[in-house]
């Protein structure tokens, strides 16, 4: 199978699969012509990271996952505590958003909003300073 076909049947684009490749997440054998031959296991291995992708793994934390996919003697423990890693961070970007969202529905409901200088959105950016 070449890359583009690779690519449709992984849902993946093209240069994704070459960066993959280029990144050493995958190692596509390569035909007498020098055109990458993916097989089937390679299908799978690059759904595999595109689901991974899609649930906001890193590269890093990929690389390690389909590691302890293709090791059968790996511990469920190992993928959990990447994936408890993962969540955890997860939990804490959705914190901060919460706080943002929260402060900045705050200075929008203290902004008039007319045709006067003063904001207190801009205010607040500028650590409060009011002069420009």
């Amino acid at each position: 199978m070449n890359i583009g076909q690779a690519a449709e049947a992984a849902g993946l684009p093209a240069k994704t699969i070459r960066y993959y490749e280029e990144i050493g997440l995958i190692k596509p054998g390569r035909n007498a012509n020098g055109y990458r031959a993916f097989t089937a296991k390679d299908i799978h291995n690059l759904a595999f990271l595109a689901r991974a992708r899609a649930l906001g793994f890193s590269i890093e934390d990929c690389r390690a996952l389909l590691a302890l996919y293709e090791d059968t003697s790996r511990a469920s423990a190992d993928v959990k505590r990447i994936a408890q890693r993962h969540l955890d961070e997860i939990e804490a970007k959705i914190l901060q958003l919460r706080e943002m969202r929260d402060t900045l529905a705050n200075l929008v409901d203290a902004c008039r909003g007319n045709h006067r200088p003063d904001c207190p959105i801009l205010a607040s950016m500028s650590g409060g300073r009011t002069d420009t």
